[in-house]
């Protein structure tokens, strides 16, 4: 089968569709940057593909031709009933209509598939953690997000984000290519970047642990302002000589900041705290 691109003001126009700012709404238009991100994802034959987003379908309608089965959850209603016509000529295309965060993945997939989607920014992190906390996660996370978001999520040598943190948890990212503003409609005001996530087959901890790193980690970043020994005193209990003593047994500075500590530094800090 031979794609045409889509027209997408044209699309939006016929189904009286007006792009809706709360929901993040902007449309990614280029035929060529779709087929980019298909062939970063390396979707092969045998793939289930779960699209987050679908929107009009434009990138599922690529995914199809290259995956086994694609399943394509939209939020949006009027979307969803646009999404309905132009994909009804693919029968591996399954869509769901409803919010990808409470949706069940373990529901849809039994066994390994990827992930591809064009997330709006206010979304990103808990998408990510809904992905990579699933019961089945998914072998491959694929994300057109913000330039700047998927910048801060790969660095791992300046600022750690509690976003980054939770990533290198689970897997390895990197930045695929790059994705001007003006392959979108409406055009956004920033460019995006074409994020992959490679998931481990287990993560770097067990979920208890994990569960005990994110108290700590939350604690931290929600001042993150301040030194460790202030913004972990009500999670590690005593006064700042009690937390500064435990940070000094994991090896920590107890003036740093979270954003300086390393996967490697709350891995110690999480097993030295006792914390449950």
């Amino acid at each position: 089968m031979t794609l045409e691109p889509l027209h997408v003001p044209g699309i939006l126009q016929r189904y009286g569709i007006r792009p809706d700012k709360s929901l993040g709404q902007n449309f990614l238009a280029d035929h060529n940057a779709l087929l980019k991100i298909v062939r970063d994802a390396g979707i092969r034959p045998e793939d289930d593909v779960l699209e987050i987003g679908a929107g009009l379908g434009n990138l599922t309608r690529i995914l199809a031709l290259q995956a086994k089965t694609v399943i394509a959850v939209e939020l949006d209603p009027e979307l969803f009933s646009a999404l309905e016509d132009i994909t009804r000529p693919f029968n591996n295309i399954h869509l769901v209509q409803g919010d990808i965060m409470d949706i069940r993945l373990e529901e849809l997939f039994s066994r390994d598939y990827k992930v591809v989607a064009n997330i709006p920014y206010y979304i990103t992190s808990a998408v990510i953690r809904h992905l990579l906390e699933a019961p089945i996660k998914p072998q491959r996370i694929v994300l057109t997000i913000q330039q700047e978001v998927a910048e801060r999520i790969v660095n791992q040598d300046e600022k750690m984000s509690l976003l980054s943190l939770s990533v290198q948890i689970y897997g390895q990212a990197r930045i695929a290519s790059q994705i001007p503003a003006e392959c979108f409609y409406p055009k956004p005001k920033v460019d995006s970047s074409v994020l992959i996530i490679d998931v481990d087959d287990q993560p770097k901890l067990s979920d208890e642990r994990i569960h005990s790193l994110f108290k700590l980690a939350h604690a931290a970043f929600n001042q993150k302002r301040k030194m460790l020994r202030s913004s972990l005193r009500p999670m590690l209990g005593g006064g700042v000589d009690v937390v500064s003593g435990v940070l000094d047994r994991a090896g920590i500075d107890p003036r740093q900041r979270p954003e300086s500590l390393s996967l490697e530094d709350w891995i110690r800090l999480t097993e030295v705290s006792g914390l449950q």
